[in-house]
């Protein structure tokens, strides 16, 4: 079984291509669709209700504006707990905006199936990049990636993508281990959870991906000067 799991704010003018783009890539395959839905005040609810008419779909609705962290950590936690998601499932997540190369989506599964348990869609990895993104933004990125890595001693190249594939099972140890999957609100949550799965010996790989963020309408939702304080803070707290 696939589970993806899509937080989304906002996104109504990038629901239709979204759509058509995972219906296309994830065509003759079993797969649940779950949606968690951060405040949206576009009609964004309603009209994945509408696109995905006919299809195994949730849409969870947070109660505000809470962050992409708090909507990967209820989505996660509905897919275990109340799919009862077997350890052997992938749940395979994705930026709400098109800008997950989903060319590569293969590649990743493939690698699943090898045995690999986090598969990671990197824009740094050899043969990555980024098709139109600003100086600014880039360098942001860059470096908050560089300094965490070096904080934390990692090896992994991109540690803040929402594209991934995640093996139940290691969700599942996870949260038995540190009693929450994501405690981070923010775009920080992914590096919070990426860094909990290097600590319990996860397998893990990056696939060098293209960001498209030509394909994206509308504004990016990240602001950066926020998530810039918001690594700052991950970087003074004693532990996660």
């Amino acid at each position: 079984m696939i589970y993806t799991l899509i937080p989304v704010y906002n996104e109504l003018e990038n629901l239709p291509e979204l759509a058509k783009t995972l219906f296309g890539a994830l065509a003759n395959k079993d797969v649940t669709f779950v949606f968690v839905d951060d405040g949206s005040s576009d009609g964004t609810p309603d009209k994945i209700k509408e696109l995905w008419q006919g299809k195994n779909v949730h849409v969870l609705q947070n109660p505000g504006n809470q962050g992409p962290g708090y909507s990967f950590n209820s989505g996660f936690n509905f897919i275990l707990d109340e799919l009862k998601a077997k350890p052997q499932d992938m749940v395979i997540t994705f930026e709400g905006d098109n800008t997950s190369d989903i060319t590569i989506l293969p590649i990743m599964v493939d690698l699943y199936n090898h045995g690999f348990n986090l598969i990671l869609a990197s824009p740094y990895a050899q043969g990555g990049g980024f098709d139109e993104t600003n100086f600014v933004r880039k360098l942001t990125s860059f470096t908050a990636n560089l300094l965490l890595r070096l904080w934390f001693d990692v090896k992994v190249l991109t540690l803040s993508s929402f594209y991934r594939i995640y093996s139940v099972q290691l969700l599942t140890d996870i949260r038995n281990k540190y009693g929450v999957l994501i405690k981070e609100k923010g775009f920080i949550s992914k590096v919070e959870i990426l860094v909990k799965a290097i600590r319990i010996k996860a397998k893990i790989i990056e696939v060098p991906m293209t960001l498209h963020s030509k394909k994206r309408k509308g504004k990016s939702k990240m602001k950066v000067m926020k998530t810039m304080m918001s690594y700052l803070r991950f970087f003074l707290k004693p532990g996660l």
